[in-house]
């Protein structure tokens, strides 16, 4: 069965880079949602803890429970609060704050200008005053912000509505901040917040234009596919579904064991898919195989997601995400 590899070598290099960006590894919180990005979840959490690593950020409390052997604290963006000494909840609308438990550890998130959750900035009074009655256990305050990855002023004007936020909280004690995401935290020359939250760039990948110099990021995971079959195609014989692809001589092909049922995007057969050897995907991407023009045993598939992305249309994130939690996945 096709398989991932994950390299713990090339992890430890770009946690080094950011840890000298954030000026700390306890100021580094590693976000794991979604399978640490299709990396694999437990995988990844263990080697985060192993380099230092003490926070990790996921969605959901499944998330949460996996990976809680590994860190000191683990914030859930998107869990029922409760009670417990590890977890902490992130907080996003006034009626979550209502019918919060007043023993759990909460974050809450404010709406800085990313308009998709959170509580808005004319609303904080009102938020500040339910924290108050209701005697929450508030341990932090965050925002996300929503072009950091992009060359405008949006970033500074989103650090600016925060630092009012933060205005607003100057009577409580014992709270942390953070709103640095990977790209902000890469862009940035003066790192001063609690933590930054570092999803895309652990894994290897900058969304930064050339612009920005930022550290030298490696990409951590290799996708492997493994030969299923191999015969000799004649000339003019077409392979797979709907025969997009025609032999333009006698050529060996051979079947290998990866498809979209993996997770691995169909793409378009007209502009196909060629690996970093130069090996095409001949015709179609079927559930669980593809066709390509070698015999040998294993073929690396993809070594860099952002550059696969680009052949596809889309972003690194995606290529990942995607990939089944069904395929093994081995540190090398």
């Amino acid at each position: 069965m096709a398989y991932i590899k994950i390299n713990r070598d090339k992890f430890y290099h770009n946690l080094n880079q950011l840890t000298l960006k954030a000026g700390g590894v306890e100021r580094l919180a590693v976000v794991l949602k979604d399978n640490a990005y299709g990396h694999g979840l437990e995988i990844v959490a263990k080697l985060s803890s192993e380099y230092g690593i003490q926070e990790a950020v996921v969605v959901s409390l499944d998330e949460a429970n996996t990976i809680r052997k590994y860190f000191k604290h683990i914030l859930l963006l998107n869990a029922t609060p409760f009670e417990d000494n590890i977890f902490s909840f992130a907080i996003t609308s006034l009626e979550s704050l209502r019918g919060c438990n007043p023993k759990a550890k909460i974050e809450l998130k404010v709406d800085t200008g990313m308009h998709r959750n959170g509580i808005s900035m004319d609303k904080l009074t009102e938020a500040i005053d339910i924290i108050k009655s209701r005697k929450l256990n508030l341990i932090g305050v965050m925002t996300h912000f929503r072009s950091a990855d992009v060359t405008s002023s949006e970033l500074a004007w989103q650090i600016y509505n925060f630092k009012r936020v933060k205005e607003s909280f100057v009577e409580f004690r014992d709270i942390r901040y953070h709103s640095h995401n990977s790209s902000a935290l890469l862009r940035s020359s003066s790192f001063d917040e609690d933590i930054a939250r570092v999803g895309i760039s652990i894994y290897g990948y900058s969304e930064l234009p050339p612009i920005y110099h930022t550290p030298t990021l490696l990409p951590i995971i290799e996708l492997w596919a493994k030969r299923s079959s191999t015969r000799v195609a004649k000339k003019a014989q077409r392979v797979g579904y709907g025969g997009d692809f025609t032999a333009p001589r006698d050529m060996v092909v051979s079947t290998y064991d990866l498809g979209y049922g993996d997770g691995w995007m169909r793409g378009d057969s007209k502009s196909p898919y060629k690996t970093l050897d130069g090996l095409e995907i001949l015709g179609r991407v079927s559930m669980d195989f593809i066709s390509i023009a070698s015999d040998r045993d294993e073929i690396c598939i993809m070594n860099n997601a952002q550059s696969a992305a680009k052949q596809f249309g889309t972003i690194s994130y995606e290529m990942t995400t995607l990939l089944s939690s069904e395929l093994e996945r081995v540190v090398v």
